[in-house]
């Protein structure tokens, strides 16, 4: 079920009624990376403005604006890094999303606004925020769509490196989800699948399993599957694909589901 394709490939495909299109990128605040050396020489473009992130945040919005659901991380709030612009609010506009939210995890002040965000087709109901547990820089977003009494709930977030820390992350998440009947688990979780649903909380979450992994990181050579799109077994998983779209250090993860 899981492949890794191109963008078009999975975009020509027609769009079927009562389903949903996901998208999960690590953005890298709109850092270009094709190789561990690009970490050093390119390391000043996380604190100071540079013309190419403008036409790196074209290229992203090319690549969500056919998504209905988008969960971004490591974007900027609105710094100088970023021209004063919020990135979240930036995509929105350029891809056309009607509805957009971020979550400050991180905030340098003026120099740097680490931020998840969300773009989306229709209005969640119900928008939470939280801190996650371990050292400040780490946040989950809930948002909530459909009817209240079943709701289908999206949990956007960015855990920590740590292995002690995602444990306790991931306990938080699953306990700010125990409720929940119709989930879906969208970001960067710098885990593999199968641990995450096998080792961590997660597997008390009745969530998919992982039919064929497939790595994102680090984009150029791709090793590890860290990058997720979780989504409970009770909901149609149609078609799910890592997209071949080396703009980041991480590469997308495309989803459709059920609804």
């Amino acid at each position: 079920m899981t492949t890794l394709t191109s963008l078009q490939a999975f975009t020509d495909a027609p769009r079927v009624p009562d389903r949903l299109r996901l998208m999960t990128f690590n953005m890298q605040v709109g850092i270009r990376t094709g190789g561990y050396h690009h970490y050093l020489l390119r390391s000043w473009q996380h604190f100071i403005p540079f013309k190419a992130r403008q036409s790196a945040l074209h290229s992203i919005a090319k690549l969500v604006s056919p998504f209905d659901i988008v969960a971004l991380q490591e974007a900027d709030g609105g710094s100088w890094r970023s021209g004063r612009h919020n990135q979240i609010e930036q995509l929105a506009h350029l891809a056309k999303f009607d509805h957009w939210h971020h979550q400050v995890n991180r905030n340098m002040g003026s120099i740097a606004q680490h931020s998840n965000g969300v773009l989306c087709r229709q209005t969640p109901f119900e928008i939470e925020k939280h801190p996650l547990p371990g050292l400040p820089g780490r946040g989950l977003m809930l948002l909530k769509f459909g009817r209240p009494d079943n709701p289908l709930v999206v949990a956007i977030t960015h855990l920590a490196l740590s292995k002690q820390t995602q444990f306790a992350q991931l306990d938080f998440l699953t306990e700010a989800l125990a409720d929940a009947k119709r989930v879906v688990i969208m970001g960067d979780l710098n885990q593999e699948g199968e641990w995450l649903l096998q080792q961590s909380a997660l597997k008390t979450l009745n969530l998919h399993p992982i039919a064929d992994e497939l790595p994102t990181f680090p984009s150029w050579q791709p090793t590890r599957g860290i990058d997720h799109i979780l989504v409970s077994d009770n909901i149609p998983l149609h078609r799910i694909a890592v997209i071949d779209h080396p703009q980041s250090d991480h590469l997308p993860v495309a989803a459709e589901i059920g609804v």
